[in-house]
């Protein structure tokens, strides 16, 4: 099922199972794409506190979340751009 159907049923009360179901997987779904994004960000020279600001959380939220998850070959920019 694609993401935009799993959508769609996440959307839709009529049965809380299936509806639990796809939004659990819109969870998982969101948070690969989230890490991806970070270190795509991280690659492009973006710093923690820029990613924090897009993201909408802390530079310690971000880092601790995602820190230790990235590709080991990226290097973080220490700048905060």
């Amino acid at each position: 099922m694609e993401s935009a159907q799993i959508a769609t049923v996440a959307a839709d009360v009529s049965d809380p199972r299936a509806g639990l179901r796809a939004v659990a997987s819109l969870r998982v779904l969101a948070d690969r794409l989230e890490l991806r994004q970070v270190e795509a960000a991280l690659r492009s020279g973006m710093g923690w506190q820029a990613i924090a600001d897009a993201l909408g959380v802390t530079r310690q939220a971000v880092h601790k979340k995602y820190a230790k998850r990235i590709d080991p070959t990226i290097r973080p920019s220490r700048r905060s751009t």
